[in-house]
């Protein structure tokens, strides 16, 4: 595990120290049909008492979503997801210092979200699906998560890790036309978005060559499909104990963010790692 410390640049002046402890990304999803919580949150006071409540718990980022990813959701239009996540923002701005980051990959929605007081854009396209976004992100002086997605594209490789390094290289060439700085950028190698069964499993035993690339990796493990698939647990809300298991291997294997539903019990297992 690298130890380096580095400074993730945010907008508003925000910067989150990455290195020598592992990071809390807790997740609010402002949706009806997400696979773990859809509709827990969808209400604006709902949405900001639990964002409160995972920073309280031990979160140094909330991550607000209006649109599931989840395999098979149904898309919905900018205005609605807009309508979803920019007073959730604006409420939360108020009230907390914590880190605030949008998940969306529409450049407009997170102009807007930026303007309400986000500091980070957590894009499960990775920049490529909105051509605007990268700009969007530079002007704002954003910090940004690029996240690998095989959705919507033709695989550059069979070989997981060669196809995130194609679709990455691609992603920070954006990046860098735009402006934005090399510090505002995690990368996310995207468990759960594989074109087949079985290599997230296999991106779990590879996961330490993520560090090649040079930049801080963000996990989003938590209560995926394949943690039911191991476990047998067909409830989402089941799989925390899984999801630990792979959050102190991840963490072993050098990464530094965990976007997570269970806030606690990361907390507490990072510590852990963090102490050997």
């Amino acid at each position: 595990m690298n130890d380096t410390s580095r400074l993730w640049t945010c907008a508003g002046g925000h910067g989150l120290s990455i290195g020598k402890r592992g990071l809390v990304m807790g997740i609010v999803n402002v949706t009806p049909d997400s696979f773990s919580d859809g509709g827990q949150f969808r209400q604006v006071d709902a949405a900001v008492s639990h964002a409160l409540a995972l920073i309280a718990q031990g979160a140094d980022i909330v991550d607000i979503g209006g649109e599931s990813t989840r395999p098979g959701a149904l898309p919905v239009s900018a205005a609605e997801e807009q309508d979803r996540v920019l007073p959730v923002i604006e409420q939360l701005s108020r009230e907390t210092s914590a880190a605030i980051s949008v998940d969306t990959y529409r450049a407009e929605t997170a102009r807007l979200a930026l303007a309400a007081g986000a500091h980070i854009v957590n894009d499960v396209f990775g920049l490529q699906k909105d051509e605007d976004m990268a700009q969007v992100v530079a002007d704002a002086g954003a910090g940004v998560c690029i996240m690998y997605t095989s959705r919507e594209r033709e695989l550059a490789s069979p070989d997981i890790l060669a196809d995130r390094a194609a679709f990455f290289s691609r992603s920070l060439a954006l990046a860098d036309a735009a402006g934005i700085e090399r510090s505002a950028v995690t990368l996310d190698p995207g468990f759960g978005f594989n074109r087949e069964p079985g290599q997230d499993v296999e991106l779990l035993a590879r996961f330490a060559a993520m560090e090649n690339f040079g930049l801080p990796v963000l996990a989003g493990t938590s209560r995926k499909r394949f943690i039911g698939a191991l476990t047998g647990r067909d409830v989402a809300a089941e799989r925390d104990a899984g999801t630990l298991a792979t959050t102190v291997l991840l963490r072993l294997a050098g990464a530094a963010i965990f976007r997570v539903h269970n806030v606690t019990a990361t907390r507490d297992a990072l510590a852990v790692v963090d102490a050997i």
